[in-house]
């Protein structure tokens, strides 16, 4: 037979949990709310840190993507002699077409690249007071979609051996650049993001840790009652969220101001190229990955300030 105890612990609420951390939270957002102007400074300084790196990255990934849609694939360009004859200007675009990296090439003749320079080319006009055509015939080629980049280069020895070929231009080189462009703005902002990243954790261990030294007295007594380290801590937690949350909203103004700011020049360079210029860069992803990167670097820091302080917390 069991026997009962004297002293039944009562069963504690399901709920009770959940209404800790809300009156822990709703705390919390009280002390940020009398304190507005340090508020508003620590919001600022985590959400320069934040934007500086995620402008980079929004930047780098979305034009990225622009420079996709321009560049096409890549190809070369056979120049000739002029007045070379048209008959082997064609069996050499045989001979490309019959190669397996090769999607298509196609044969320029001088009458079509005089056309094509008199409309590119405001001066034009000075051509007609020649007696000859100067423009020799050209080949171009693009290579096949599935094929690798580095199969150009037996095309282009193979076109330059060919009868009367002047020049052969490879249109690799400046995609080549551009990846290297593109691995360095990578890097570069992986680099950014990490001390950035730091320097918002520590803004955020510097105002929680303030904030643990103007209630150091009120967690003297906490600790000396039987408050546990996660009970004391919890408030610094919540009060990092806030301060890292709202410096996640400052990043994203910022970035939006910014976009506005950088819109006319953007759409005259995409203009230049020949495509429309499309802002809508600042999803809802996007702005959640900033508002959670914020909310957790903030965390991060108040992590760090309450385990340095409140480790070493005296209550004699």
């Amino acid at each position: 037979m069991r026997i009962a105890d004297p002293w039944p612990q009562p069963d504690r609420p399901r709920l009770r949990t959940l209404r800790e951390h809300w009156r822990v939270s709703r705390e919390s957002l009280a002390f940020v709310s009398r304190r507005p102007g340090t508020t508003l400074l620590v919001w600022l300084l985590i959400g320069i840190a934040l934007a500086l790196p995620a402008s980079l990255h929004l930047m780098q990934r979305h034009l990225g993507e622009a420079a996709d849609e321009w560049r096409g694939r890549p190809g070369l360009s056979v120049y000739f002699d002029v007045g070379a004859d048209i008959a082997a200007v064609h069996a050499l675009q045989a001979q490309l077409e019959a190669l397996p990296a090769i999607d298509r090439a196609w044969v320029i003749t001088p009458e079509q690249a005089l056309d094509e320079f008199r409309g590119s080319v405001a001066a034009a006009d000075a051509l007609e007071l020649l007696d000859e055509n100067p423009l020799p015939a050209s080949l171009r080629a693009i290579l096949a979609t599935d094929a690798p980049p580095f199969r150009l280069n037996a095309a282009a020895r193979l076109a330059g051996r060919a009868e009367a070929v002047e020049e052969v231009v490879l249109e690799t080189a400046w995609l080549e650049r551009l990846g290297a462009l593109s691995a360095v703005a990578n890097r570069l902002g992986a680099i950014l993001a990490i001390l950035f990243g730091i320097g918002a954790v520590l803004i955020a261990a510097s105002s929680v840790r303030l904030a643990i030294e103007a209630r150091l007295e009120e967690l003297r007594v906490q600790r000396l009652v039987g408050g546990t380290t996660a009970f004391i801590r919890r408030p610094f937690l919540y009060l990092g969220f806030i301060y890292g949350l709202g410096g996640g909203m400052v990043a994203a103004m910022l970035i939006a101001t910014a976009l506005i700011a950088l819109e006319p020049p953007l759409g005259a360079l995409f203009d230049s190229y020949g495509s429309s210029l499309q802002l809508d860069w600042m999803d809802r992803t996007f702005v959640s990955a900033l508002l959670g990167s914020g909310g957790l670097l903030g965390v991060a820091g108040a992590l760090i300030a309450s385990r340095q302080r409140l480790g070493a917390l005296e209550v004699a």
